[in-house]
């Protein structure tokens, strides 16, 4: 039996709501002290793997700040190396007068304290190795190492898409949630933050993303809304990005 138009409208409120449910319950966290640190297998086993790998994460910020959006960091391996280094900016790294760009060998897929971290993207193999090493100079070089602003950057997403901009061949398409992903300085144009197509900003709380990564995307006090053409996808603030193809997918199960 098909399902009719209405009711497929209902299952997608249900499924917005059923997330915004999920984000007010799950990321509210007890004390940083003692929030879960631990890796939950997303990234190889460096003893194991001897390819180049460069992955990019995602969790949901810690505390309140998780309802709005989202911390990222980058994690590559070297052939034949056998830890992983994590790039990052850590704001309060501020209060000991230093630079807020952490470059650490640790676990890529640590909880961010509790959060679930998210694989957003990822290369292996031949000519990696490459793009880890400007991944390095790109971290080196950003811009707001002595800055930090939760809202509307620079902050960690600020970073990221810094980097992912000297990198395209990441095709990085940063979630709506990654709040400060649109910060640009004084600068008002750019590449987007995947490295391709074009980008407007004022101070990132107001412009415009055009392109072939992240579809196109409008930009208000710092909330994203946009929609992606490959796959087809709505982003919205505080919730993401929602494929269509995974709603299909649910229906049609419902169908079955």
């Amino acid at each position: 039996m098909k399902l009719s138009t209405a009711f497929k409208y209902l299952l997608f409120v249900a499924f917005i709501s059923a997330l915004l449910v999920h984000f007010v319950t799950e990321h509210v966290k007890a004390g940083w002290r003692t929030a879960s640190r631990e890796s939950v297998g997303l990234a190889p086993d460096p003893e194991q793997t001897l390819d180049a790998i460069i992955q990019v994460y995602g969790a949901r910020a810690y505390g309140w700040r998780g309802y709005f959006g989202i911390h990222t960091w980058i994690a590559v391996k070297p052939s034949l190396a056998r830890t992983y280094t994590v790039y990052e900016v850590i704001g309060w790294y501020l209060r000991r007068g230093g630079s807020v760009v952490a470059i650490h060998q640790q676990a890529p897929d640590r909880r961010w304290f509790g959060s679930m971290p998210v694989l957003l993207a990822e290369k292996r193999g031949d000519g990696v190795d490459l793009l880890i090493d400007r991944i390095d100079k790109a971290a080196h070089s950003y811009p707001y190492a002595r800055e930090y602003s939760v809202w509307p950057g620079p902050n960690s997403n600020t970073f990221t898409a810094w980097v992912s901009r000297a990198v395209p061949e990441l095709a990085l398409d940063l979630p709506p949630t990654a709040i400060g992903k649109d910060y640009l300085g004084d600068s008002l144009t750019s590449v987007a933050p995947s490295g391709s197509g074009w980008q407007w900003s004022m101070y990132g709380l107001l412009g415009v993303i055009v392109s072939e990564v992240e579809g196109f995307e409008v930009n208000l006090l710092g909330l994203s809304f946009g929609i992606a053409s490959d796959p087809i996808a709505l982003k919205l603030p505080i919730i993401g990005r929602i494929d269509f193809n995974t709603l299909n997918q649910l229906a049609v199960s419902l169908q079955e």
